[in-house]
This record gives structure tokens, sequence and C-alpha cells, in this order.
């Protein structure tokens, strides 16, 4: 007798996002506002990722805890010639993000995230699933039919967006991507990953103490207990202590002491760096460490909580891809080391010290094949004309953690200075459209960069900006039965001006600098 066959459940959705990331769940709700503002009925959209829904939704803002937002940088100039606010004109969909989330200039509290993104999703009558794993993509052609799911639920779509830090769902659809920074030729290469931890009980003015007794300490090379535990960070090399000590004051000669904000507090030296690296015993650079502490960007939340943007764990393309694709969640040795951190931060005051569920994942490889794909010298240049610009970012090319054997390959083509100018540039989407998947949309920081590119697009605010350009992109798609591919950033900019969301347009252009980005970037992939 054969066995009898049970066919899987078959739902059907219009728009589809993989991965819960902010500007995903962002670019969903502007797909599903656009469609209604068409037909005056709300689509069939379905939030699919692989994180715990109970933990929060919002990806790495959210259970990776990463409350310090990198907003947008616009020069002072341009700020008061335009009358811009600090961070410039954000895209409307973020503005009402961070309205909602009760943000006032850079703090995040997650659970309040949460709850923001919860009510916009709620509003668009979105279905949410969270911890499932794709078993397979359904194609028709080359487009996405439908994801099938490892529990044999199959979901399908019109329209799709992938949010994930590896372009988890492009991939299982087919879509080449590039590991590490492969863009670069250094395939093995990748920015570090970070546990984010929350203290309570360690006030500001107790930190900022704690903080000036060390720099003033390290500083006086009379003090031999401080120098010892500096030479000890410095892994006992003269020459890096020299470097770690000099770099405890500025330019002026006055120490280096953290600056508090409003909601932040931005830590301008190693001071704390390397006392904790004094008591773990491990030196304080990723050539000899697989974690450093390294100077945090901490967000300050109500109730006494500091949220620390600080802990890095070295990691190469094949590890990041790996920790990505089993949910972000750190590792034994990661949590080993927090535990150390946690006795630090204990032992200078702090009652409570607890890590993020989920890793902070800056990169993990860019997908190949994308409709207009986006480079640092593009950047530089302005991004997109005005005439299809859907807003402006400006952000430097951030490496935090470096990218290993970087500097090398760059000194064997000849070039030593690979400090360029922060881009301030115009927003589109082209380079988040897939050529040989006309219905997906990759946003995240595996979008189609090229070179130096994704260093400054991988920020949250600017794929923001992106996601609601390719929500509205899908939108009218669904509404006119095309295809993502088939939209302009001009269609969609005529749409923002119509219903009074397009932000002013302020992105500049550096041609000397874009065009030696530009020569720096092709001779490295060469």
């Amino acid at each position: 007798m054969s066995p009898v066959r049970v066919d899987s459940t078959v739902h059907t959705y219009d728009i589809i996002c993989f991965g819960d990331e902010v500007p995903g769940v962002l670019a969903l709700v502007c797909g599903a506002r656009e469609y209604y503002r068409q037909t005056k009925q709300y689509p069939r959209t379905l939030l699919l990722f692989k994180g715990n829904s109970k933990s929060g939704i919002g990806g790495h803002l959210v259970r990776g805890g990463l409350s310090y937002l990198d907003r947008s940088a616009v020069p002072s100039a341009i700020r008061q010639s335009r009358r811009l606010d600090t961070f410039g004109d954000p895209p409307a969909i973020y503005k009402e993000f961070l309205q909602k989330s009760g943000v006032a200039l850079i703090a995040l509290d997650p659970a309040k995230a949460d709850a923001a993104l919860r009510q916009m999703l709620s509003e668009v009558g979105a279905d949410i699933i969270g911890d499932i794993e794709i078993k397979s993509v359904i194609k028709e052609g080359q487009k996405i039919a439908g994801i099938k799911l490892t529990n044999d639920e199959t979901y399908l779509g019109k329209q799709f967006i992938d949010s994930t830090v590896n372009a988890e769902l492009a991939q299982a659809a087919g879509v080449k991507k590039l590991k590490g920074f492969e863009t670069f030729g250094l395939p093995n290469s990748e920015l570090a990953v970070t546990l984010v931890f929350e203290t309570q009980g360690l006030s500001i003015d107790k930190l900022k103490n704690v903080e000036y007794q060390y720099l003033k300490r390290f500083t006086k090379v009379a003090d031999t207990e401080a120098q010892k535990w500096l030479n000890s960070a410095a892994g006992e090399d003269r020459a890096r202590a020299d470097e770690l000590r000099k770099d405890l004051v500025d330019s002026q000669g006055n120490l280096k002491t953290m600056y508090v904000g409003q909601d932040y507090i931005d830590v301008r030296s190693k001071a704390l760096s390397i006392a904790y690296h004094a008591f773990r015993g491990t030196p304080l650079s990723f050539e000899s460490s697989s974690a450093i502490l390294d100077n945090g960007n901490v967000a300050i939340l109500s109730g006494g909580r500091l949220s620390w943007n600080a802990l890095l764990f070295g990691v190469n393309a094949d590890q990041a891809e790996a920790l990505a694709r089993a949910k972000a969640k750190p590792t034994p040795e990661m949590l080993k080391e927090m535990l150390f951190v946690k006795k630090w931060f204990e032992s200078i005051g702090a009652s409570q010290v607890k890590p993020a569920e989920e890793l902070y994942i800056r990169h993990a490889g860019n997908i190949v094949g994308a409709v207009d794909p986006l480079s640092g010298s593009e950047m530089l240049s302005g991004g997109v004309p005005d005439s299809q610009a859907l807003g402006t970012f400006g952000y430097h090319f951030d490496i935090r953690g470096g990218i290993k054997g970087l500097d090398t390959r760059a000194a064997t083509k000849g070039f030593n200075n690979l400090a360029f100018n922060p881009p301030l540039f115009n927003i589109g989407f082209q380079h988040a459209l897939v050529k040989s998947v006309p219905n997906l949309a990759v946003i995240s920081p595996a979008s189609g960069f090229v070179g130096y590119a994704s260093s400054a697009g991988r920020i949250v605010e600017f794929n923001c900006g992106v996601g609601q350009g390719v929500g509205i992109a899908a939108g009218m798609a669904i509404a006119q039965q095309r295809n993502l591919a088939d939209t302009s950033n001009t269609q969609v900019r005529t749409i923002l001006a119509q219903t009074g969301r397009l932000p002013q347009i302020y992105g500049t252009s550096n041609v000397l600098l874009a065009s030696q980005l530009g020569d720096f970037e092709n001779q490295m992939i060469a």
C-alpha cells in the first residue's frame, strides 16, 4: 500500500517580506499603504522571519538591542543654508518610526521600537510569522512564486522583499552573492560583529568619573601600576603602548573625555577599553584577540539603563554567513567573553549587565546583478540625479573593526591613503532590485553595493529611505500587475511629491574624490 501523501498548506499573499530588519518592515508597510492609496483596499501582506517574534520584531535594532542609532551626517553649512535639523531631512517613513518609538535624537528603546512596528503592521493588516526556515524557493520562470518552509507550509506571493543581512531569500532564489569583501578582492574578510549589552545602576556621573580617573592615570608615566595595565592591554608591545597612551589626549593636549549628549554618550578614548583588557588579560587588538571592547557608542535609555555598542568579535566571511543563518545567536565563546564584561562593569558600579539575544552583524557579502549597482565613488558623486532622488543621506565609509587585508592589498595597488571624505548622496532604490529575479528587492547591507559603498550603505536610516522607495514600487507593481524591476526612481519620486512626503534633496558631488575612489575601487577588484 502506498503512503498517503499529505499536501502542504498553501497560503497566498501579495507582498512577502523575508527578514524583520526595520527597513524591510517599513517597506512592507509602505507597500500596503501605497496599494491602499491606489485601490482603497489593503493588499495581503506577510512578514516572515527566522527570529523569535516573542522577543520582538525589528531585527538587530530590537532583538540585537542596537539602541544607538547611526544618523545621517549633514555638514553644518548645508544645514544652515537649507534650515535643516541636526540630521537633515530624513525619509518620511523613518521619521514616523522614530516618532512612534519615542526617539529624541539617537537612543531607540527596543521595546518601544517593537511596539511601534507592530502597530504599523497591524494598521495595514499584515500577518507576522517568526521562527521559520526556508526549505526552498518556488520559481515561475525568472520570478519567485513562493517560499516553501521546513514545516512544509508554502507561502505564495507577487512581490518579495529580502531584508536579511546575508540576502538569504535572494540566495535561495539562485541570486549570486559575493562573500565578505569580495567587492575588494577580499572574499574571506568581513566586518566584526557586536554583542550589544545593557547596564543598569551605573550612573552617567559615575561612568564619567571612572573614565576620568583612568585617563589621568594612563597618561601619567610615573604611575607604575597604571602603566603596567596599559602595557598589558598593549600586549607588552612598547610601540603599541605609546600609541594607546598618545591617543588618550587630543591635538590640544586635553584628555579625551566622553561626550554626553541628550540621549547618548560618545566615548572618545580607549581608557575604559585599556582598563577592561588589562583586567581580562588580553591585548586590545584584533591581531592578537578574538574579542575587543572598543570605544562605546552608548544610548541612554529610561530607568538608568545604558545600551553599549562596544564589544566586537572578529569574524571571517564564512563565520558571518553562518551566524546570520543561525538566527544571529551569539556563540558559547562570545557568551564566555560577555561574563568577563559583566564582571568588569559590575566592578565599576553596574548592578546589572545584560547581553542582547542576538548579534549585530554589520555585513555578510553582497548580491551580484543589481539593476543599477551602487559604488562608493557614485556616493561621492552625490548618488542618483536630483530629478530621481527620494531623499539624501550622509555617512562616513564606516569599516568598524577594520577589513582584514585591505591596507596591504591597497598598498600593493599603490594606494596608501584610504581616508575618503564622508559622502552626502541622493537615495534611489535600483541597487536593491535584481535583474535576474524581477519581483525581488534586497534592502540590506547585502544589496548591490560595489567597493566601499556597503560601509555607508549598510546603515539603517539609509536603508529605510531605500525601503520606502521599494515599498511604494511594490504597491504600484501589484496595483498595475507588473514587476518591481519595472518601476523607476522617478515614478516613486512623483508619488512622494504628490503625497507631500518628498524630503529636501541636497546630495553633493565631489568630482575629484569620486574619481580617486573610483580608481581605487576598480583597481581593488582587478
